[in-house]
């Protein structure tokens, strides 16, 4: 494959994945076993779709992104670059399901109206979690395992439970943060963040 300056990275897709030929991937990204990408997906540059993932109609995807084995991301759900999914993950896209009409007859994709799960960038979604759309992820936050999320996020929120709620915050390596006097320090980086009306944003240097 090349582009306009030079070799670019292999796409790679395993042979039992289902990639339509009406998506469009990303060079470098990677689609294993058994995974399934549907058409009018859009994945950026080096995103990994694992084992098992589901990637539905229209989903967009930013570069570096990573769905891990099992996750379940149904459309119109976008993710912004950098954004992690763990194992079995749900992002969800009907508000009021049902199988079938009040009459009993078997619902269409014409009779609902599917709505979408954000993710910002950087933000992790835990192993298990559920976003039950509509709602937004805020960039660096992180879902803990096994959350159900019903509520936007803010940026570098720490959620955990069900419902999820927030239990402090995350920085950017994805450390929970350390109060510090009037501000909060990633114990890994050193970064300083300053908290107001419970948003959180990063000192600059």
């Amino acid at each position: 494959m090349l582009n306009e300056e030079g070799p670019s990275p292999v796409i790679v897709v395993a042979e039992s994945a289902d990639v339509s030929d009406k998506a469009v991937i990303g060079d470098g990204s990677k689609i294993w076993h058994l995974a399934q990408v549907r058409e009018q997906a859009e994945l950026g540059v080096n995103c990994i779709v694992g084992r098992g993932a589901y990637i539905g109609t229209g989903v967009k995807m930013g570069d570096n992104c990573k769905v891990q084995n099992y996750a379940l991301v149904y459309e119109p759900a976008e993710l912004e670059a950098g954004v992690f999914i763990g194992p079995a993950v749900v992002l969800t896209n009907d508000t009021y399901p049902r199988a079938v009409s009040p009459d009993g007859s078997l619902k269409s994709a014409h009779d609902w109206e599917p709505v979408g799960v954000t993710i910002r960038e950087g933000a992790s979604i835990g192993a298990r979690a559920v976003c039950v759309a509509p709602v937004t992820i805020g960039r660096w936050a992180t879902v803990a395992a096994g959350a159900v999320v019903a509520k936007d996020v803010p940026d570098f929120a720490l959620m955990v439970g069900v419902p999820a709620k927030r239990h402090g915050w995350v920085g950017k390596a994805g450390f929970p943060l350390q109060r510090s006097g009037d501000n909060w320090v990633c114990p890994e980086t050193g970064a300083v963040y300053v908290e107001q009306n419970e948003i959180l944003r990063e000192v600059e240097a």
